[in-house]
């Protein structure tokens, strides 16, 4: 425990040893300690659906129009 409240240490100071002397007991009775894997710090990205909505192809923007068909919309207004 590392804290710059020396209070807050010696408070929690009871547990620590509490837990310290638990701990000699457990590996004096014959017991081991089992140091698994640690898990990962971030998690892989859920798994995408396959699954396609019909409903949101249709609500898809349009592709812009073309410079070409700019062109002539400028000369259709020019005429008018």
């Amino acid at each position: 425990m590392i804290s710059n409240h020396l209070n807050l240490v010696e408070q929690q100071r009871q547990h620590a040893d509490s837990i310290s002397e638990r701990t000699a007991q457990f590996l004096a009775a014959g017991g081991t300690i089992f140091l698994g894997e640690s898990p990962a710090i971030n998690p892989p990205p859920s798994k995408r659906s396959t699954k396609i909505d019909p409903e949101t192809i249709l609500k898809r923007r349009k592709p812009p129009i073309t410079a070409a068909e700019r062109k002539a919309l400028r000369k259709l207004a020019e005429a008018l």
